[in-house]
């Protein structure tokens, strides 16, 4: 089993236990997992922390190894108000990781994976448009264009993004998709102000995977203010190099680049034009 010591650090270490609660602050810890706080709640998205992905075979995994270390490891993530899971697939959902997480942080899930996080007190499980309250931010479980099994014989298991809604700011995680149209539909009725959409895994898996070009195309059809790209750089997936999905993303922003946040592994961006006197806990 490869320790997570032997692999490469991220280049960047978020300091969550500074970031202010009258705004809305995240940082991009690997692939799909990022940690916000929205207005004083604490979230993470598809907490994946371990050294692999894939099927646990006793004290090991059998699956793609880390290439970069979590910018930040369970043991130093802050207090977290809210857990949100995308989908079943195991770059996404990592039971080794959710076991070292406290067992009182709500959890939300799509429909038909609810038995994956029965360990934790309290589970939501959400259908594409169903919604929910938690720590005072709403959510609601958005359509996007992927698949949910976790093996080949539970194609039962729902996918999907979330909409997050807390003191006027309004966060996309669109968790894993191949290109649609549905936020299109969704920016018509939602003014989102940071859309966190996955750029990687897209050769040859482009019927699942959008790739850099679609996710722009996605996040213009919303009419976000910022976007976050996640699923790259992580793990080897598929066939493109590394480097390709952000170099690529950069050059269908052309001079709205600026719109690019968190690109680096680590690194923590804060969206300071929408403080909220009213939001400390």
């Amino acid at each position: 089993m490869v320790k997570i010591s032997a692999i490469p650090a991220a280049p960047h270490r978020p300091e969550p236990l500074s970031w202010p609660d009258d705004r809305l602050t995240t940082a991009w810890l690997g692939h799909a997992t990022v940690l916000l706080n929205l207005y004083g709640v604490r979230i993470i998205t598809d907490p994946v922390l371990e050294s692999r992905v894939g099927i646990g075979l006793g004290p090991a995994k059998l699956g793609p190894r880390r290439l970069v270390r979590p910018a930040l490891r369970a043991g130093e993530l802050p207090r977290l108000d809210l857990i949100l899971l995308s989908h079943a697939h195991m770059d996404h959902t990592d039971l080794g990781t959710l076991c070292s997480l406290r067992r009182d942080v709500p959890v939300v899930v799509q429909r038909g994976n609810r038995d994956l996080v029965r360990r934790f007190r309290r589970v939501e499980e959400l259908d594409w448009g169903e919604s929910a309250e938690i720590a005072g931010t709403q959510l609601e479980s958005v359509e996007v264009r992927h698949w949910g099994a976790r093996m080949v014989t539970d194609r039962h298991r729902g996918y999907g993004g979330y909409l997050l809604m807390r003191n006027g700011a309004t966060v996309l995680f669109a968790g894993d998709t191949a290109y649609t149209d549905a936020f299109d539909r969704l920016g018509r009725r939602a003014s989102v102000d940071l859309a966190i959409l996955p750029i990687g895994a897209y050769d040859p898996w482009i019927a699942n995977h959008a790739s850099p070009e679609q996710a722009w195309r996605m996040f213009q059809g919303l009419g976000a203010r910022y976007l976050l790209p996640v699923h790259h750089s992580t793990f080897r997936l598929s066939r493109e190099p590394l480097e390709e999905p952000l170099e690529r993303l950069r050059a269908a922003a052309g001079r709205e680049s600026w719109r690019i946040v968190s690109p680096e592994i680590g690194s923590t961006w804060t969206d300071a034009s929408r403080r909220h006197n009213g939001a400390a806990r």
